[in-house]
């Protein structure tokens, strides 16, 4: 049970959350989601190992049952402590980063202008900081002929705008565009992400340990009574 938990949370993070993994500088996060899934399937694949030992009464079984679970507990407690001390250090990253990947990258890098778009629709929100940002843009400030959006004279892109349509992009006022920035409610959600994912590592990791013990004296057990 504890490895399908593991493996919704994670398949839930990586879901709706993949398309903003480009926007961060470091794969801290992506290490860390991926290795917490590893770890639920290999909690999986120990409790079908678990069943069958005690179904065939298999001491061999049963140990590598043990081994497994050894590993996974390893696995959520290594995520959980990084995921707890990442979750310290992921705003200053994004005001680090996030200004330079909207400013330099949007409209240039097709993955990252699709992940911005997506981010200000979601979010609510417009530029890294504040919307202003795009006025110092290479979306907006560059001819260049080759950028995926073309401004056509817009202020900000069109995912700014409070209601999106086309060419809506073109004003700036309150009524028409978001003002907020994107790196506050972009630092609270991963911020969010990151305490489940550690909350699910630490936590579990506690079941693991209950497993290991009770296999190895079902092992002795065993032992005791085959000899």
């Amino acid at each position: 049970i504890s490895g399908l938990i593991i493996i919704g949370v994670t398949l839930w993070t990586i879901i709706w959350k993949h398309q903003y993994i480009s926007l961060l500088s470091t794969t801290n996060y992506v290490i860390g989601t991926y290795a917490l899934l590893a770890a639920g399937l290999l909690a999986v694949f120990g409790g079908i190992l678990g069943c069958c030992g005690v179904w065939l009464e298999h001491r061999g079984i049963l140990l590598l049952y043990t081994f497994v679970l050894l590993i996974v507990f390893l696995l959520e407690i290594i995520v959980g402590g990084l995921s707890y001390l990442y979750e310290t250090q992921i705003e200053a990253e994004l005001q680090h980063t996030l200004n330079t990947t909207f400013m330099e990258h949007y409209g240039v890098n097709e993955q990252q202008t699709k992940a911005i778009d997506s981010m200000q629709q979601e979010f609510s929100c417009c530029g890294a900081v504040r919307f202003e940002d795009w006025r110092h843009s290479v979306w907006l400030r560059s001819r260049r002929k080759d950028l995926i959006k073309p401004t056509e004279g817009r202020l900000v892109p069109d995912s700014c705008c409070i209601t999106v349509t086309s060419n809506c992009g073109l004003r700036d006022g309150p009524s028409n565009i978001h003002y907020t920035g994107c790196i506050y409610e972009m630092t609270d959600d991963l911020k969010y992400h990151l305490i489940i994912l550690g909350a699910i590592g630490l936590g579990l990791s506690v079941i693991q340990v209950f497993g290991m013990v009770l296999s190895c004296c079902l092992y002795v057990k065993l032992k005791n009574v085959l000899d």
